[in-house]
């Protein structure tokens, strides 16, 4: 793997940041009531602001061997982060979109129960350092699954980075509870 260089990703994260501020659509009372959903489709759509996004969310990585997107926005983001360092990428589908044999997971979330799986056959993740992606980090819930999953199948989850972290919701500390000690980064925290 090639090494990003720390100033470059220093400068893409305050130009993530500024993107993020200038481009994301608040949507009052979605999904439900009272909630303000903050749509990063605008900041996506933006070449730099994809650019520096991208960029920003290899701040920090070491020795990657693999990126895993999680459905459906990790998928994007997995795949130009693992093109930024120069590994491959694996995506974390939803329950039911893969043929067989799969490893799967099924965890809560606050509505309800959801299943994520990975190919069990033609991938050989023994042993290798995985950076799990996604684009907000709310509750935690969907990257400890995702993690579990991965290391079940032999990977190490080395790192866990996402746009827009929640933080009011304890996202970052879910991680830690179910993960311990592996490095989150959220380029920007709302």
């Amino acid at each position: 793997m090639m090494g990003v260089v720390p100033e470059r990703t220093a400068d893409a994260v305050a130009r993530a940041q500024a993107a993020i501020a200038q481009h994301t659509r608040l949507v009052d009372d979605f999904p439900s009531p009272g909630i303000a959903f903050k749509d990063l489709t605008p900041v996506l759509a933006d070449p730099d602001g994809l650019s520096s996004i991208v960029t920003a969310l290899t701040h920090g990585c070491r020795d990657i061997d693999l990126v895993a997107g999680i459905d459906a926005r990790g998928f994007l983001l997995g795949g130009a982060v693992a093109r930024e360092l120069e590994v491959g990428v694996l995506a974390v589908r939803k329950g039911g979109k893969l043929p067989p044999p799969v490893h799967a997971i099924s965890y809560s979330l606050e509505y309800g129960t959801a299943t994520l799986e990975i190919p069990a056959d033609g991938l050989d993740l023994t042993d290798r350092r995985v950076l799990l992606v996604d684009d907000v980090l709310a509750t935690g819930g969907t990257a400890v699954a995702a993690a579990d999953l991965l290391q079940r199948a032999g990977a190490k989850v080395v790192g866990v980075a996402v746009i827009m972290e929640l933080g009011g919701l304890g996202g970052r500390d879910t991680i830690e509870r179910g993960l311990g000690d592996v490095p989150v980064h959220a380029v920007t925290l709302d």
